[in-house]
């Protein structure tokens, strides 16, 4: 929300909480009028119209949820941000262990069955190129984020 907030130029007092479950039952009871979350756990209450949801902060449409257009679509240009995962191993690791580790999951994430599950739950699957790609965007992201949370402000 704070990327967001600053990419729009626009202020919202945060309201902190301990965790996606209980804002997101601040934002059911009207507590909280809006909040950011992943797809995984807000889907079952927009389902059921407890939330509405007003866009992923994904560059296209989820095929889990195609009815809820992007930020970009009612102007919100500047901003994207997608929730991923990764899997790390210690920096002594041997090469040949990463390789295969590497293969393994790029072979993982082509099954099918794994791509439905994703899917089904708002996920993309998308491995990266190589052990140093996903180095590389680690490092973005580091480098992303450490901005927003100077730019916003914020403290531990």
């Amino acid at each position: 929300m704070e990327f967001f907030l600053l990419t729009e130029g626009a202020r919202m007092i945060h309201v902190p909480h301990k965790g996606l479950g209980p804002a997101l039952s601040d934002v059911i009871a009207g507590h909280v009028p809006v909040m950011m979350s992943n797809i995984l756990i807000a889907q079952p209450h927009i389902r059921s119209g407890r939330v509405r949801a007003y866009g992923v902060s994904s560059l296209e449409r989820l095929g889990s949820a195609p009815d809820i257009p992007t930020l970009h679509e009612p102007g919100f240009t500047g901003f994207e941000a997608e929730q991923w995962f990764g899997i790390f191993a210690p920096a002594a690791t041997p090469r040949e262990a990463i390789d295969i580790l590497h293969g393994s999951i790029v072979k993982a994430l082509q099954d099918p069955g794994v791509r439905e599950r994703f899917a089904r739950d708002g996920a993309v699957p998308a491995p990266s190129a190589s052990p140093e790609a996903f180095t590389t965007f680690v490092r973005a992201e580091l480098t992303r984020w450490a901005r927003v949370v100077r730019e916003a402000k914020i403290q531990p």
